[in-house]
């Protein structure tokens, strides 16, 4: 019998239990037993080599290679350092095995023997490529740069124990392997639900311990403003601070909770310090010109209405509900100058995120002033004046020597084709914006809202529908109707985690895993094997244990099978 028609009969077997009364225990063993043959039938299994995001090329020969406390970690070169550093916490830190790292000659590499070898090769070829050979005389990791030594180093550390004690007996492995995109991201919203600094640096390690390389910071929104800005102290002093908030779906069950808080200039510094150091470049977000309501608190004068009473939303959802629009005055032309400006003094990133999502246009049509100005500059419609703000902020961004990035509604009014477009809505966006010679992040809501719940049978808030391990893993990056060229402006993609509903930690990580694995696995791989990965998860919710995340074990339970997501 072939495999599936196994994993069809075994569903059907499942569906029966589930919907039949039964001994719980009996059930709940039936549904493992699916899921075994879902994960269990295949003869490609390589035993005990099971990496995320899987590697380009591989192949395993028979034996291992013990590291001990006396395997040293070995460079000649001092930029490799902090590398083998980190290799040596790790192993310290989570498997009690304390190994330690050497500066040798560059000359004297070659002879090294019983000992883990980082190499940067410095050959110009796809950046963070790495090879990484596993033999009975020791390890080798040899990079294309830097960043492919750090990655072959997170290979190596998939092929370590995931419990304390045990032996770390490295399986003779060889791996050649690069990513397939430039672009493998991450997003946290910090304003509906703030996360202090200490996690911050561990959702960044999450980031690493999966290969990706940037980290989308979204920054302030209409229920606040999380960075400090010096030219505007205001933002932080009443705009960081809200009164209470809704339980549920809008308009949702308010309850009163004065909550808050805000990163220091020096704050941001040192986590852009922890990320530089585990290769990852941190893209800062301000949302305008709509999502503004916490710059309107502290600065109601930005407003189409100056209203002194206006404050920090209380609410999720309020698009087109609340007027939460900056005014174009010369007034708020200086202050997006000044804080652009000084946001791109702070982070090195080659992109600043502008935003530019859900502006309701009606307040702008309410306002004569704005409909003035609209005249005087020769604004056709409120799409045009959309324009003109982004517009503006491009030209102080790019005077920075920066480049700048925008939710897919930038393309709406018209924007040149040097701003990146970050695709959120319908695949339909992405191939508009790769067509008028964009580049392109690919982060379609619907196959990459992190926060929005895994399962239909979850009971925990969140926002409607459910989003799969499957349909995660299922992201259409390269739609078929594009061309070669315009694929090649397909930067990559990345996982986006809104916080409405998400605040704690614990939450955060429940949302998290198992699907920011998947998404990983997409956006570095160069093939995609759904059974594969699956035949991998059980030693992923190791390493989750490991690290002591929380996950959902929903793919483990397979109750939504009389309803898959397609």
């Amino acid at each position: 019998m072939t495999y599936g028609k196994v994993y069809g009969l075994c569903r059907v077997i499942v569906m029966c239990v589930i919907q039949s009364p039964c001994d719980n225990m009996l059930r709940k063993l039936l549904i493992m037993i699916s899921f075994v043959c879902n994960v269990g039938l295949s003869a490609q299994v390589l035993s005990n080599v099971d990496i995320i995001p899987q590697p380009r090329e591989m192949s395993v020969a028979h034996g291992t290679f013990r590291i001990t406390r006396e395997t040293f970690v070995v460079t000649g070169q001092k930029e490799l350092l902090s590398v083998a550093d980190y290799f040596c916490k790790y192993t310290t830190d989570l498997l009690g095995l304390s190994l330690s790292a050497r500066k040798v000659k560059s000359k004297e590499i070659d002879s090294i023997r019983k000992a883990i070898v980082l190499q940067n090769l410095n050959n110009g070829r796809v950046s963070g490529g790495y090879q990484l050979e596993v033999t009975n005389e020791g390890i080798l990791i040899k990079g294309n740069d830097a960043v492919g030594v750090f990655y072959g180093v997170q290979t190596l550390i998939q092929l370590l124990p995931v419990k304390a004690g045990v032996l770390a007996d490295i399986p003779l492995v060889t791996i050649h392997d690069e990513p397939r995109f430039a672009y493998r991201g991450m997003h946290l919203d910090v304003v509906r639900h703030f996360f202090p600094i200490a996690y911050i640096k561990r959702y960044i390690d999450y980031m690493a311990l999966h290969k990706m390389n940037y980290f989308h910071w979204h920054l302030t929104d209409d229920q606040g403003w999380r960075i400090e800005m010096k030219s505007y102290p205001k933002l932080t002093q009443i705009g960081a601070y809200r009164k209470g908030e809704i339980e549920g779906i809008y308009p949702g069950l308010y309850k009163e909770l004065p909550y808050g808080g805000f990163y220091t200039q020096e704050e941001i510094k040192e986590v852009i310090a922890y990320a530089a150091e585990r290769f990852i470049t941190i893209i800062p977000e301000i949302d305008i010109p709509g999502h503004c309501m916490s710059v309107l608190a502290a600065y109601p004068e930005f407003g189409t209405v100056n209203d002194a009473s206006k404050e920090c939303a209380l609410t999720w959802g309020i698009y087109n509900k609340f007027n939460n629009v900056l005014a174009p005055k010369p007034e708020v032309f200086s202050f997006l100058k000044g804080v652009f400006s000084e946001l791109c003094s702070l982070f090195p990133s080659p992109y600043i995120h502008v935003g530019g999502d859900e502006c309701a246009v009606r307040w702008w049509k309410e306002s004569e002033e704005t409909q003035s100005f609209m005249r005087a500059h020769r604004l056709k419609n409120e799409k045009e004046l959309h324009r003109y703000f982004i517009h503006y902020v491009q030209g102080v961004v790019n005077a920075k020597g920066k480049t700048l990035v925008g939710w897919d509604e930038i393309l709406e009014g018209g924007v040149s084709a040097d701003c990146v477009v970050m695709n959120w809505r319908k695949s339909a966006q992405a191939v508009k914006a790769l067509k008028n010679g964009h580049q392109v992040i690919v982060t379609p809501s619907a196959y990459t809202y992190l926060n929005i719940k895994e399962s239909r049978r979850q009971k925990e808030l969140g926002f409607p529908g459910f989003l799969p391990l499957e349909k995660v893993y299922d992201l259409p990056i390269l739609p078929d109707s594009l061309s070669d060229e315009q694929k090649s402006r397909v930067l990559g993609g990345q996982g986006c985690m809104w916080t409405e509903y998400v605040s704690t930690p614990a939450e955060l990580e429940f949302a998290l895993f198992p699907r920011m694995s998947a998404l990983a696995e997409r956006l570095w791989s160069f093939d995609k094997d759904w059974v594969r990965f699956t035949q991998k998860l059980q030693t992923q919710f190791d390493r989750y244990d490991l690290w002591g995340a929380n996950y959902s074990e929903a793919v483990f339970r397979m109750l939504d099978l009389e309803h898959p997501y397609r």
